[in-house]
């Protein structure tokens, strides 16, 4: 029973990477599940045993690359032991990612209208949320951001950094957008400052 639990993941697996290989390079539309489950090396029955069809694949695809992402930010960041610069770090970081062909396309192309917006913001949401949110309570308990409620200022946070991310994936100049961006976000953040007193 293990072996065959251990071969439908193996096959599960399989099939995402797949699909995030050729979505990350051709896009949603471009992509049969035809094309799927032969690159994969499965058959279609395999693909309609772990997944309702291609949008559910995608919502499968999304969601690992959401978590990968959130972990890698996560770890890469949080390894500073200066909290504010942990903060922007993180930032760049996900500004970073939001310059990745594949994540540009994935997440912050087909994502939204493959799942529609309250899905795709509901995703978001699960991996981002807490993070930003752990993030913004550390820096009021260390007294570098003004204590406020910390939820209402995460989820503004969360949509701040999602418009920054869909606008250097849909820039000409996905760099020099990238740079504006990390200006415009670290301008917001030092606004949250505690006043000199």
């Amino acid at each position: 029973m293990e072996v065959k639990a251990a071969q439908g993941e193996a096959t599960r697996a399989q099939l995402i990477a797949t699909a995030r290989a050729l979505f990350g390079e051709r896009g949603y539309a471009a992509v049969g599940t035809e094309e799927i489950v032969r690159s994969a090396g499965v058959t279609r029955g395999a693909l309609y045993h772990h997944f309702d069809g291609k949008a559910d694949l995608f919502r499968a695809v999304f969601e690992e690359m959401e978590r990968e992402l959130a972990e890698r930010i996560a770890r890469e960041a949080l390894s500073s032991r200066d909290a504010w610069e942990a903060h922007l770090a993180a930032v760049d970081l996900f500004l970073d990612a939001c310059q990745e062909p594949e994540v540009q396309r994935i997440a912050l192309v087909d994502a939204p209208s493959v799942l529609g917006w309250r899905t795709w913001r509901e995703i978001e949401a699960r991996f981002w949320l807490g993070l930003i949110t752990a993030s913004l309570q550390t820096l009021m308990d260390a007294g570098l951001i003004a204590e406020q409620p910390v939820e209402p200022l995460a989820q503004t946070m969360l949509g701040a950094l999602t418009e920054a991310g869909l606008y250097v994936a849909g820039a000409d100049d996905v760099a020099a957008a990238r740079a504006e961006m990390a200006a415009v976000v670290r301008r917001l953040l030092e606004g949250l400052r505690p006043a000199a007193s």
